[in-house]
């Protein structure tokens, strides 16, 4: 479809509240995420699934495909220039910081929390429920947490992320914050999370646990500049919780048991996370960057087996966990670690 350029007279406001810099305008003469009033002039939503399709959708419509390659901005990844929920409703003075945490995109937290459930649930006593004030710190943690690693991978990747399609337009790469803002937004992260660490039950234990976990969470950004396999410090780093889940419960460790938890999760991490990375691979090899996607090579058919062998590992390890667990009932964790890897590898 060819591209056309749409023009506004000069008194339509961006949403950064700056009137556009010339008597005609086009899109491009500014920013993506500052046309926001402008798209949703020429495109209204249509209804209401197309909003929240719109808000929590991970992959894009074709129309909503067709717009963005009007706006010149059309992308198949899955940080493409939409509006969410923080251009609705978070003041524009606090959107850059917003989506520096990525907030409005939760698969993140999720990856990090699940760990952390697993760990409580699988340490809660037979016949109970995990405890609840431990899911909703453990809920907390997450969120903030995740947005700290956000930040602190955009601070490490400002000029990497400038050259890469997907990334250009996250903050610090595209100029909306500094370098200076972001430490001081990342300060205010680590704050709540230390705040979230203390309110664990059996505080110091805990804490030596967490505070373990920091180096990996400040050095995995950088392993795709090291290692052939980045993938895999990753999942040391977003499957931590797996250890501490089980140190909030009982103040102490049971090796035999979060050790195998702990492995499923870092396998794991190594499927989705390399399929998330095929979408990078042409930017990666073009900027010296590596990735278990370009590691396990171009033959497709190679690439899934790798990834069929870290599932079968994972299913592996989580059995492994249950098994070592006093009093567990094995049937049904075992049908429902087999639907858990059904899933996985469909």
């Amino acid at each position: 479809m060819a591209r056309r350029a749409f023009r506004f007279p000069r008194n339509i406001l961006c949403s950064s509240e700056r009137k556009l810099p010339s008597n005609q305008c086009t899109f491009r003469t500014c920013r993506p995420y500052d046309i926001i009033l402008i798209q949703q002039l020429h495109f209204p939503p249509r209804n209401l699934s197309f909003r929240a399709a719109r808000y929590f959708g991970t992959s894009p419509s074709n129309k909503d495909k067709e717009e963005h390659e009007i706006l010149g901005t059309c992308s198949d990844t899955s940080d493409p220039p939409i509006l969410t929920w923080v251009d609705d409703y978070v003041p524009a003075s606090l959107r850059p910081y917003a989506r520096l945490a990525r907030i409005d995109k939760p698969i993140g937290t999720w990856l990090l929390l699940w760990p952390c459930f697993w760990s409580t649930a699988i340490a809660a006593p037979q016949g109970c429920f995990p405890d609840p004030y431990l899911l909703g710190l453990f809920s907390t943690g997450a969120f903030v947490m995740r947005g700290a690693g956000c930040t602190i991978n955009d601070m490490w990747d400002q000029d990497i992320d400038r050259q890469v399609h997907r990334t250009a337009l996250r903050p610090l790469a595209n100029g909306d914050l500094t370098q200076t803002k972001a430490l001081g937004f990342l300060a205010l992260q680590l704050s709540l999370g230390l705040g979230v660490l203390v309110s664990l039950p059996h505080t110091y234990y805990c804490f030596a646990w967490g505070a373990s976990s920091l180096p990996l969470v400040v050095v995995y950004p950088l392993m795709k500049r090291y290692t052939n396999f980045p993938q895999v410090v990753l999942g040391l780093t977003f499957n931590w919780g797996a250890w501490m889940g089980w140190a909030a419960t009982y103040g102490t460790m049971d090796y035999s048991i979060v050790a195998p938890l702990y492995g499923a999760g870092v396998t794991w991490t190594l499927v989705y996370d390399t399929i998330y990375a095929n979408q990078d691979k042409k930017d990666d090899a073009a900027l010296g960057l590596k990735s278990t996607a370009l590691t396990f090579g171009q033959d497709v058919k190679r690439h899934k087996q790798i990834l069929h062998f870290f599932a079968i590992l994972t299913y592996g390890q989580l059995i492994l966990a249950g098994y070592d667990v006093e009093n567990l009932s094995m049937l049904p964790y075992t049908a429902g670690i087999t639907a858990a890897y059904g899933h996985l590898i469909w």
